[in-house]
């Protein structure tokens, strides 16, 4: 095989792979500050929750698609490892920031909630 396919298919399984198991981390955790900053309304949290994954899902994807170029040559095993790294370590940082991001935004919810500054949940 290539050395820039293989480098390409690692790159994509392994980023894709991070960024899936990054947002089920954050999907199942996220509910329980969502629940409470949505005043026990779990509908509401749980919409919230599943649209908020779903725009991590699509910043991230995006990005690991724009981010696929490599702009070098790899001609050994030791070269696709080196690129590999070098990718994955963005890939890595972009998907810490956005966890970061994400609890950030669920801080200042729940924040928001707990200071009464919240508009009352709809009745269902």
């Amino acid at each position: 095989m290539n050395h820039i396919l293989l480098t390409y298919s690692l790159y994509l399984v392994i980023s894709i792979a991070l960024t899936v198991w990054v947002a089920h981390t954050l999907f199942k955790n996220g509910r329980v500050f969502l629940v409470d900053c949505f005043h026990r309304n779990e509908p509401l949290a749980d919409s919230i929750n599943h649209l908020l994954v779903v725009g991590f899902y699509l910043i991230n994807l995006g990005f690991i698609c724009l981010f696929l170029k490599l702009g070098i040559r790899v001609d050994s095993p030791k070269e696709v490892f080196e690129a590999l790294s070098g990718k994955m370590g963005v890939v890595l940082l972009t998907l810490g920031v956005m966890h970061f991001f994400n609890l950030l935004v669920l801080a200042k919810l729940r924040r928001r909630a707990r200071a009464g500054t919240t508009p009352p949940p709809l009745p269902a």
